[in-house]
């Protein structure tokens, strides 16, 4: 596959070659014989059929955590979120040693590979929060805890150009992959002044339903904000806030 270069972009086909345009830019592609009816029934694509059944469920389990924390993650994903959440579900399918190649799912692979997975790439929570956090769920209970110890925002938080003030958000999903229901329990903090120097202690708290069975992804973030004539505004960027899964919970495994 190889890069168009110049003025004048093409896009179609020309003779064994077609241009199209992604988002890496306009490329350039040779035409191939291969068929979906060959790739589905000859015995020499076994292993693309595996590699595609795998996908097919790395992706659809992918669509559903986007779907149960899209409410948290809106204004701070970046384009290739979708991707790369793909990309970890595939890693996670090559751990599961209960179902033959081509029948592994997500769900019976360690998923807690997952833990440290940030919707923006370019914002980790790591490098808009300097300080060292406890997560932890208690599925008797039901309850899902992020706790912070006291710290200065001014110098354990890095903030955007404009921002002058930020909150804590935290979410628990509650995933059955097997229909595909979920719920979200989502709390946020007060609005916190970023270069307030006194030091501040918080916690946020989620509740779900006890005893459940159900695989549990807590998430955690920091999102900015701006006053503007005594108005808060959100600063909706990828590049700005940030969220991150930093707590698995799988009862099967």
């Amino acid at each position: 596959m190889a890069k168009q270069k110049g003025i004048i972009k093409v896009e179609g086909t020309l003779g064994d070659i077609t241009f199209l345009k992604t988002a890496d830019g306009y490329i350039a592609r040779e035409r191939t014989s291969l068929n979906g009816d060959r790739i589905k029934n000859d015995a020499s694509f076994q292993r693309t059929r595996e590699n595609n059944a795998e996908f097919g469920r790395a992706a659809q389990v992918g669509q559903i955590i986007r779907t149960a924390f899209r409410p948290l993650y809106s204004g701070v994903a970046d384009s290739r979120m979708t991707g790369r959440l793909t990309k970890e579900l595939m890693r996670v399918i090559r751990t599961d040693a209960s179902n033959q190649r081509g029948q592994r799912t997500p769900e019976d692979g360690e998923l807690g590979l997952l833990q440290g997975f940030n919707f923006s790439r370019d914002a980790s929570l790591s490098s808009k929060l300097y300080v060292q956090f406890d997560a932890t769920i208690d599925r008797a209970a039901g309850t899902a805890t992020v706790a912070l110890p006291l710290f200065a925002p001014g110098k354990m938080v890095s903030s955007p150009s404009g921002a002058t003030h930020f909150r804590l958000l935290s979410g628990l999903a509650q995933i059955d992959f097997a229909t595909g229901d979920y719920n979200l329990s989502q709390t946020r903090s007060a609005e916190t002044l970023v270069n307030n120097p006194a030091e501040v202690q918080l916690q946020l708290a989620t509740t779900f339903e006890p005893g459940t069975e159900d695989v549990l992804l807590l998430a955690f973030g920091i999102e900015f904000m701006q006053v503007v004539n005594g108005q808060q505004y959100a600063l909706n960027d990828s590049g700005y806030n940030a969220l991150a899964i930093v707590l698995v919970d799988h009862p099967g495994l």
